[in-house]
Parts: structure tokens; sequence; C-alpha cells
């Protein structure tokens, strides 16, 4: 073995400046990048230090870098037990982060599994109850051999319900079928619940790791997004939006593809796959989801015009194949929903009655500061003053809390160099923005007028009237912890700083010999810059030094800490339960005897609506009947409607009747021919009224059809002739 002469110049093999193949011994001191880590040749941008977009997605691909194959274990010697035990870490660690996803969510849904056919989260019942009955009649459909119809009549006879008008939750309903007719539809929703938050938490933790996000900082950001109070409290009662398992997906998939990264039509098939399935599961979380999107592309796209046009023209192919896939899996269902309504002023209108008013659903800024009930730390003047917010549990969105604010916010001036990171911190800051709604904010006396919120100007396009701003929050706390996770491999010696590849070396400097790798080792350290987040994942899998504890020294853990006690504030409590009203004893036994035809509708008393939801409930238990007059629904364009759910279809005669049977003070009585037009129009099979011979409502029905023709338990019936 020889070694260069040090006092005669020896010049650099500047005539070959392309890296070697093949396991490559690393010569280079500790704080250098080896040969075979130094794989992309081009430069990293000097203005941003974490440019995660310069690195396509699939630079790490197995063990395989750019053009460089280096075998795990070629880069260890032989029988080296800490690198094996590296490397089973390596492994093993994701699993236990999606394990603790898992435990996280049985700890919130815990309440309910201690009885999960007989107990729902307080709060919104009515909510839960329309919920049983959509995922009974999807499975029913199922079990029939058919996938369900898109408008149906099993609701609100002789009208019916345009399933894609409401939040029927129809992907996940097929899904859970078998469970649905084996164990009832409220265990499925249980285990729906509990799906949702472990697998959002999961996928915007995948999505991360894609991005090259170390361990620590991923898993952090997956908990912040899965466990949010915006999720936490949207699962209350609002399955289809608390289910955000598909976002992260579809927002990784469509950024792939507008930055160049993706793999054209195979990238474009996925996202077009996605967004139809997230039609199915939950038309205006897409909707919302789309909204981010955009919004993270504008940003990107001001941030790094020229690139990001120039890279735009490779992601065309895919954007075709998106649309072209989402379209032919939904155009059925799209066709469904909008040949007859207009994309103006259809849907239900943004706000609701509560308590007597009408509150428009938005975030206000108090609910940004105020721990509600909902998460662990909240005291009980934070809970009594979030109980007194003007809208629903199920609308208590925004809660971020002091501290994960005041982290955003450092994290955004700090690392506005960092690319992600400052993409991320506008988008959120937008997004938050447009959850405030449309309407004039007023706060410790100041009013900031509604004209000059973005909300504003958004909703008036086409699609977007019936959007609730306020469940943005969703899409706000997502890009949040993604910014987290990006400012944490920023700050952390998780991500730690590697020297870029030396340019021109002056040949005194230089030491060169056949044992030395290029580029030469140089008697000076040269500048260090950061790598590109997947380049980082690269070396972490060649060397099996992957961020787990025991291989990081004690600070590289103070921003990961940092950032857990910015989101210990959010952790949610686990639910608050109430058992839904039990089936009446007899409702079975009264429809075995009444052997009806398949379809024939029945009038059941109480009549459903939007605040008696009970009747649809025993219908989703029981599968009895098969149309039940009433319902909770959406309708578009309906006339007479009181707020979101479709109150149109009650009449005087609903109205009166359900006074009657809950002890309310009635209204005016029906006139005979007002019932005689209602049961003209409902023609319904069989009256069935839960209630006794003796009461108001049981004598009021026998004045009307007579004596009942049967009594089972506390279930009167009348069975009337046709026509």
């Amino acid at each position: 073995m020889s070694t260069a002469d040090p006092g005669r110049h020896t010049a650099p093999p500047a005539q070959d400046p392309r890296p070697r193949t093949g396991p490559v011994r690393n010569t280079a001191p500790s704080d250098t990048v080896p040969a075979t880590d130094t794989v992309p040749a081009r430069t990293v941008p000097a203005d941003d230090t974490v440019p995660s977009d310069t690195v396509p997605s699939d630079t790490v691909r197995g063990d395989t870098v750019r053009g460089d194959t280096v075998s795990a274990k070629d880069t260890m010697p032989a029988g080296d037990s800490a690198g094996r035990r590296a490397s089973l870490a390596a492994r093993v660690a994701p699993w236990l982060v999606l394990g603790g996803y898992l435990l996280g969510a049985l700890a919130v849904t815990g309440h309910l599994w201690a009885a999960p056919a007989g107990r729902a989260q307080h709060g919104d019942l009515h909510d839960v109850d329309q919920f049983t009955w959509f995922l009974r009649y999807s499975a029913t459909a199922v079990a029939h051999g058919r996938l369900p119809a898109l408008v149906t009549t099993a609701m609100n006879p002789p009208h019916g319900v345009n399933l894609m008008w409401n939040t029927s939750f129809l992907l996940p309903g097929v899904l859970l079928t078998p469970v649905t007719l084996l164990a009832g539809p409220q265990v499925s929703l249980t285990l729906a619940l509990t799906a949702g938050f472990a697998g959002s938490a999961a996928s915007l933790f995948a999505v991360l790791r894609r991005r090259g996000v170390s361990l620590p900082a991923a898993a952090l950001g997956g908990v912040l997004y899965g466990f949010s109070p915006a999720l936490v409290n949207s699962g209350i009662g609002h399955y289809h939006m608390q289910f955000a398992v598909l976002p992260p997906l579809i927002i990784d998939a469509l950024l792939r593809l507008a930055t160049g990264q993706g793999r054209g039509v195979r990238t474009g098939l996925w996202l077009g796959l996605l967004t139809a399935a997230q039609l199915f599961c939950g038309e205006e979380l897409l909707i919302d989801t789309a909204i981010a999107a955009l919004i993270l592309v504008a940003v990107l796209t001001a941030s790094r015009p020229r690139a990001a046009l120039s890279r735009a023209r490779s992601g065309l192919p895919g954007l075709a194949a998106a649309a072209a896939t989402a379209l032919a899996l939904s155009a059925r269902g799209l066709w469904v929903q909008f040949h007859a309504a207009s994309l103006r002023g259809s849907g239900a209108p943004p706000y609701i009655r509560f308590h007597g008013q009408i509150a428009y659903l938005r975030s206000l800024p108090t609910a940004f500061v105020t721990p509600a009930r909902s998460v662990l730390l909240h005291t009980s003047a934070s809970a009594a003053a979030a109980a007194h917010y003007p809208q629903p549990d199920t609308e208590y969105l925004a809660y971020l809390g002091w501290p994960l604010i005041a982290v955003l916010i450092v994290i955004t001036v700090a690392c506005w160099r960092v690319l992600p990171v400052r993409v991320a911190a506008v988008t959120v800051l937008v997004l938050e923005l447009c959850s405030l709604g449309a309407q004039t904010v007023t706060l410790h006396g100041l009013s900031y007028p509604g004209y000059l919120l973005p909300w504003h100007w958004l909703r008036e396009l086409p699609g977007l009237s019936g959007a609730l701003p306020d469940r943005l929050a969703i899409m706000a706390d997502g890009v949040a912890a993604a910014a987290l996770a990006f400012a944490i491999d920023w700050a952390s010696p998780l991500a730690a700083r590697w020297p870029h590849r030396p340019q021109a070396v002056h040949p005194p400097q230089a030491v060169h010999s056949p044992q030395t790798t290029y580029p030469p080792q140089t008697a000076h350290r040269p500048q260090a810059v950061r790598l590109p987040l997947a380049a980082r994942q690269a070396r972490w899998r060649l060397t099996g030094r992957l961020p787990v504890a025991g291989w990081l020294p004690v600070a590289g853990w103070l921003p990961v800490a940092a950032a857990a006690l910015a989101i210990l504030p959010v952790i949610p409590a686990p639910y608050h339960v109430t058992r839904p009203t039990p089936v009446p004893a007899g409702w079975q036994a009264t429809f075995s005897r009444l052997q009806l035809g398949p379809r024939a509708r029945v009038l059941v008393v109480p009549v459903a609506w939007g605040l008696l939801t009970a009747p649809l409930r025993w219908q989703a238990v029981t599968a009895e009947p098969d149309s039940m007059i009433g319902g909770d629904f959406i309708s578009p364009d309906g006339k007479g409607r009181q707020s979101r759910a479709g109150r149109e279809g009650q009449t005087v005669t609903t109205r009166y009747l359900d006074a009657l049977w809950s002890g309310a003070t009635p209204g005016p009585v029906p006139s005979a021919a007002q019932v005689r037009a209602d049961l003209s129009k409902w023609k319904p099979a069989a009256v069935v009224a839960v209630t006794t011979a003796a009461s108001p409502l049981g004598r009021y029905l026998t004045s009307v059809f007579g004596p009942p023709a049967g009594t089972s338990g506390q279930v009167l019936t009348w069975r009337l002739a046709p026509g």
C-alpha cells in the first residue's frame, strides 16, 4: 500500500467526477458525508435549508439511493450486534408507533367499548341515531347482493331521500357490513370511530415518513392530527368528518404530481382512487381537502414560481389520469346528486337553530384558546366557558391552546427559510382565517368586518354555499402537524447537518491515495449544509442509525420534547357516554304479527325528524320496518326548511302527534281534512305507535283509526286498508 508524497502536489481526480457505485469503505470523518451518502449530484439550494421538494419521493427505495445500490449489511462490520439491533429497531419502531396510535384510540373510546351495542357519545345523539340508520341501510343492501341505492324511500316515503346530499357514510357502511349484521350498527360506528383516530394519525405519519421526516417528529405529527380537538369533537356525532384517514394521502399524491415528484399516470390513478373513495366516505371532507390542497399548491407556487411551473408540466399526465379515474368511479353518484339540483343554493344552509337562536357555524376566536372538557387539561372555568359556546359541541373545532399557538409562531419565524415549514405555516394561517366564516368577528369590543375574511369571497363559489367554514379546522390541524414535524427535524440533531460535496480543492490541501474515495479528503472542514430530508432518510437506512432511544444524545430530543409539551394541552379525554333510547318492548313482535310486504310504508309514532331520531335507531337496530314515514335528512332546495336537517317533511299532523307523545304542549289540532290529506300522500300500510291505549296519544289515535288491531308491550298497531 502506497501513499502520496506529502511534499508533492497531487492533483485530484477531476477527470471523473461521478461517484463510484457499490459498497465503499467510509474513510471520511464522522462529521462529513461518506462517499456512499453523497447521493445527489446537484447542490442544495442555499436559501432553503430543508427543501423537501428538491428530492423525489422515490429517492429511497429499499436500499437503493439514486444509482448507487448499497446493502445495509455491507456498511457495517460482520457480527456487529449493535448494527443488527439498530436494523431491528428500524423495522420495529414504526409498528410501535402505529400500536401507540391504536392504544390512544382505544383510550379515547374506551367507555364506548365497555358496552359497544348500548352506548353512544354524549352530546349529539340525534346524529348518532341517523348514522346507525345509514349503516343499517348499507348493510341491508349488501346482504341482498347489491350496492346501496343512492336514492331510497326506506326513509321519508313517498319522496325518499337522496343519499348523496346526506352524510350517508356509504363506503365505510359497505365495508362494515359483516359487523353491522352480526353485532349491530352501533358497534360498527364505535369501530369506525376508533379506526378514524388511529387511521388518521397513521395516515399522516406515513406521509411524513415518505417525505423523509424522522420517526419521532412524524410520530408527534400523527398524534397532533389524529387526536386533534377538531377530530375528537367531530367524533361526537359527525363520523363522516372524524374519519379523516384519506385527506393526508390525497394531498400527498396531489403535491407529488404538482411538484413533478410522482410517477405520472400511476400516481394519478392512485389520486383518483383516493378521491372517489373520500367522496363516498364524506363529500364535505373532500371539499375541505380540496381547499387545503389548493392553498398549499398556491403558496408553494408563490414561493418557487419558476420551479413549480416547470415541474407542473411533468405532472399533467398524472393529473389527467386522476381526473379520469375519479370521474369514472364517482360519475353515477355525482349525476344522482346534481342532475336536478343547482350548485348554487342547494344543500343545507350554513346555520342552525341552537337554543332558540340562529347560529352560523364558524369558528369564534375564543375557541382557539379555551379548553373544553373534551381535552384532559382543562379547568372547571374553561369547561364552563366552552359549554356556553353558541354552537353545538360537534362544532367546537378550533381549539389549539396557547402553548401550541406560541410554538407554531416561533417555528414560523425561526424556520421561515425552510420551504416545507414556510408553506405549511402560511397554509395554516389561511385555513384558520377561512374557518372564521364570513360574518363580522367581534373580540373584546373590537370588530373585524366579515368582507375582509377570505371565506366571504369563497362561499360564493359553486358548491361551497352549504360548506361549513369551521370544519376547515380539521385540515388546519393536519397542516400544522406537518409544519411542526418539519421544524423538529430542522432544529434537532435528529437531522444533523452534513458537509456538502466540496468544490474545487487547492492541490496542496488535497490528500489522495488509492485507498481514499472521491471526493478527496481536505485539510479544512467544508461548509456544512443540510441534506434534503429524503437523503437524510437514506443515510439512516444505509447505516442502520435511526432516531431511536440510545443512539441520540440527550440534546437531540430537546426539540421533540418541546413539541410534545406543546401538544400535551390538546390530548383528548375519553368520551363521555350516554345510553340511546332502547327499542320499545313489543316492537319486533308487532312487525312479526303484521306480516307486511316488502317496501310497505309504516307511520311510526313518534314521527321521526331532526330532533326526534329514536325511531331511526329502532329501525336500524331491528331492520323493521322496510319503509318509515318521516326521518332526519338533508333535502336540497327543500321548501319550508327550518334548518340543516330537512324539516320540510313535517306537517301539522306530525307535529301534533309528536307533541302528544313527548308530553309537550300540543299545537293546533289537525283537522280531519288535514289528516286525510296527509294519509292520502303517505299511503301507510300500518300505523305503529309507541304508547298505551289510555295515554293522550293513544286516545287520539283511537279516535282517528278506531280501536287498535293489536297491542304488544308498549306498542299499539293499526292496519290500514289500501287507499
